[in-house]
């Protein structure tokens, strides 16, 4: 079986989002983490970890790219048990029957975005449509096999959505990084 684990190619992370995942960590979509708040308010950091952030299980930090690899039921168990404490101590579930109950769906979900080759790369994109959180994720594949991946490296991209309209301007980004 195959799930999603965090990786840094270099470390933008620790500055795009308040808080960076660590590499390595079991890592889901995250965008429950948005589910009461108003994307359209979001602003700087924030936005950005809505935008394209997948969340890591441990630390509860975000990363722009996960990685699929190879796992086995113990990995997996212990990836819904890792969530389902977090949605009791830090997202207020109920009690961890339920938290578990919405960790496996969670987890399922990444089971569902692990389809490709091991060590293949994901990135997501996530907007508001018709009031609504819509997620497009991206593969990212070494053009000529598995390797392991490194900052600047060049892949292909399967099955890329549209992409939104928006302007990226660095040296907004750079500004709004250091606030």
């Amino acid at each position: 079986m195959k799930l999603l684990r965090t990786i840094r190619l270099d470390p933008s992370d620790t500055f795009i989002f308040a808080a960076a995942a660590e590499p390595g960590e079991w890592a889901v979509s995250g965008s429950f983490v948005f589910w009461d708040l108003d994307p359209a308010a979001l602003e700087g950091k924030a936005r950005t970890a809505f935008r394209s952030g997948f969340l890591g299980l441990q630390s509860l930090g975000w990363s722009t790219l996960v990685q699929i690899v190879e796992t086995s039921a113990d990995g997996r168990k212990q990836a819904v048990e890792q969530l389902a404490r977090q949605l009791v101590e830090k997202f207020g579930a109920p009690d961890i029957q339920a938290a578990t109950a919405a960790a496996e769906d969670e987890i399922a979900f990444a089971e569902s975005l692990a389809t490709e080759d091991k060590d293949t790369l994901i990135a997501v994109h996530r907007r508001v449509e018709d009031g609504e959180i819509r997620e497009a994720f991206r593969t990212l594949k070494p053009r000529n096999g598995p390797a392991p991946p490194r900052a600047f490296s060049f892949f292909d991209v399967v099955d890329e959505p549209p992409q939104p309209g928006d302007d990226v301007s660095l040296a907004e980004l750079a500004a709004r990084g250091s606030k």
